[in-house]
């Protein structure tokens, strides 16, 4: 695996790709004398510089500006650019896989180019703020490679091109953080599911979820010991585990109240206050009330009353002179009436003009909401944040400081609440109803900021959860610990875009199979999307003959699948003993009896070792593993 990058996400990236999946890594990086960018915002990055300076010095031969050295179990390729030379010098050629992870999108797509023609089976994985321009460079690259080496670039190949932005890889795991309070989160078909760790009641089991993923480490054992956690479990296993904590797979989803919907026609009832439609209703039982009165005391019929009355109430009857003087009484109290009717309907045109005007405006937090999400900052982060919400059905109030900030079209558009004001200022967060919320979830591009916000949303409620978007991973390491320290009862996380952008750039360089890993203990559990073709383990075999205890477990049936690959199979036939997530194309609780044809495409977990042999590679050693 070839990684190249200019700050902390490649530093993360190798180690995922080394730690968790035990591949070999080159990491190309500029440098020393060059050192990390300059941030934009915020203090500055030590912490970050000083590993880029650990890794990058580590390197003791250089020639030509281009020298790789081993380093702890990996290459340091020093170029101020990933050059054609550089790649040559990285061992592009012979590599699985190539990440580019530069700050800067013309970078990566010219070194994206390059490695194409000299590897054209090479899996490239690309870091793209423009997600346009990421889609159309992933279908040029994929055609080129599938001209070079003749596959049919079919997503189940070997040789990809997969574009990714750590906004959108991280806003999942940010998003279930403040939600469930874990980033061990793995996304698949539109839904988030965590992994949770489960202490069962005395001489009980603890609920399996969705499927139970393992059984933790008995008290006192050491992990790599015959009581360390067993992975994938079966059902004997996992019965005879009474007592045992356990890994199980949840859905991550919200029950609390809800937001108006996004989108939709405007309620009558908002259209105007209620101080004017009680002024509307008085005017109306007014006429009522003179209409009545009139057809009592001249006895005319019911509907020429009501049709006199208004014909009086808008002045456009005759004067009622030579009439009984009841009459006209009445004639003087209907144009009264009509007088003040005027200055009513004024108010109910301007106020219905001005709903319409604000359908389309930021709307304010409304009275009596509880139980949602406050986000503070809505630039490239917070904006995918507050997508992933949205979907997720989950209330959420933003904080901005500022007017033009590029997600508050988005909080337009769903009708979320925003506060517009710097959350550093008193009131700011009280108008955001941080009293009554679920979760803070700091994510502007100032550290300083989002740790202020923390302590004052503690100050005022202390048993707030509250969630972290901080640079690099030490400051969060020691945030964490010391908010942790001062409030225990409370859950609190810190988290750097770097850290949870990883996994999904390192699963994308693993294949597009790779959905996720979620670690448990000191053992890691992948989780991929697999087509059950080609694989004799998986094929013709029922869901519990395809189960390997320890090694990997079928969760889930893709219903989703192009019809053209289910030839000879009639509607509903493959399903009809299944039933699918709402809102997903993923069915689980799969009837140990069901068989698995080759057009089905399944959903699986599965160890390291288990992954490898089903993929018919070779797994490499590594201690601990």
């Amino acid at each position: 695996m070839v990684v190249c990058g200019d700050d902390g996400l490649a530093h993360r990236l190798a180690a995922e790709l080394r730690g968790v999946y035990g591949e070999q890594v080159t990491l190309v990086v500029p440098p020393a004398d060059r050192g990390v960018r300059p941030p934009v915002v915020g203090r500055a990055r030590a912490t970050t510089a000083a590993l880029f300076d650990r890794m990058v010095n580590a390197a003791v031969s250089r020639a030509n500006g281009a020298a790789a050295e081993p380093v702890a179990n990996a290459q340091v390729v020093e170029a101020a650019e990933a050059t054609e030379e550089v790649l040559g010098a990285a061992g592009v050629e012979r590599a699985a896989a190539l990440a580019l992870v530069y700050d800067d999108d013309e970078t990566n797509i010219r070194a994206a180019l390059t490695a194409r023609r000299l590897n054209p089976r090479l899996r490239l994985v690309l870091r793209l703020y423009n997600r346009r321009l990421g889609q159309h460079i992933e279908e040029l690259l994929d055609q080129a490679a599938a001209l070079a080496t003749g596959d049919d670039g079919s997503p189940g190949s070997d040789t990809s091109t997969t574009v990714l932005s750590d906004a959108d890889t991280a806003a999942p795991a940010l998003a279930a953080t403040a939600v469930a309070g874990t980033s061990k989160v793995v996304q698949t078909d539109g839904l988030l599911l965590r992994a949770v760790e489960r202490t069962p009641l005395a001489g009980q089991l603890a609920r399996p979820g969705l499927a139970t993923l393992a059984l933790l480490s008995t008290d006192g054992a050491d992990s790599g010991g015959e009581q360390g956690p067993e992975l994938l479990p079966d059902a004997a296993a996992v019965r005879a585990a009474t007592g045992r904590g356990t890994v199980v797979l949840e859905q991550v989803s919200y029950a609390g109240p809800q937001l108006p919907p996004a989108r939709g026609a405007v309620a009558f009832s908002s259209l105007f206050s209620r101080r004017l439609r009680w002024s509307l209703a008085g005017m109306v039982g007014c006429v009522v009330a003179l209409a009545v009165a009139l057809w009592l005391v001249t006895g005319v019929h019911p509907l020429s009353a009501f049709y006199l009355t208004l014909l009086d109430l808008f002045a456009i009857d005759n004067p009622a002179i030579g009439e009984p003087v009841g009459r006209q009484i009445l004639q003087l109290l209907s144009g009264l009436t009509g007088l003040l009717l005027l200055p009513v309907l004024l108010a109910a045109v301007l106020e219905a003009l001005g709903t319409f005007r604000t359908a389309g405006a930021l709307r304010k937090p409304p009275r009596g909401l509880g139980g949602h999400v406050v986000l503070l900052g809505l630039g490239k982060i917070g904006t995918r944040v507050l997508t992933r919400l949205r979907e997720l059905h989950i209330p959420v109030v933003c904080v901005e400081s500022d007017p033009e900030a590029r997600g508050l079209a988005t909080a337009r558009r769903l009708r979320v609440p925003v506060v517009l004001g710097d959350v550093t200022q008193e009131g700011v967060l009280e108008a955001a109803k941080i009293h009554r919320a679920h979760a803070l979830l700091a994510v502007t591009s100032a550290d300083t900021t989002n740790l202020e916000a923390a302590l004052y949303a503690r100050s005022v409620r202390p048993d707030l959860r509250v969630v972290l978007r901080l640079y690099d991973d030490d400051f969060a390491t020691a945030v964490y610990r010391t908010l942790r320290a001062a409030h225990p009862r409370a859950s609190t996380r810190s988290r750097s875009v770097s850290h949870l952008a990883a996994p999904a750039f390192a699963g994308a360089m693993m294949g597009r199979q790779i959905l996720g890993a979620i670690p448990v203990e000191r053992r890691v559990l992948l989780f991929a999307a697999m087509d059950v073709a080609g694989h004799p383990q998986l094929e013709g075999k029922t869901v519990a003959e395809a189960f390997r205890a320890g090694a990997w477990r079928v969760l889930a049936l893709d219903t989703r699948v192009l019809d053209g690959r289910r030839e000879g199979v009639a509607a509903g036939e493959a399903y009809e003993d299944v039933r699918a997530v709402s809102g997903s194309g993923l069915v689980w609780d799969l009837p140990e009896g069901r068989v698995l044809k080759g057009s089905d495409r399944v959903v699986l977990a599965a160890t390291r070792r288990g992954l490898a042999e089903l993929s018919g590679r070779r797994p490499r050693e590594r201690a601990g593993a």
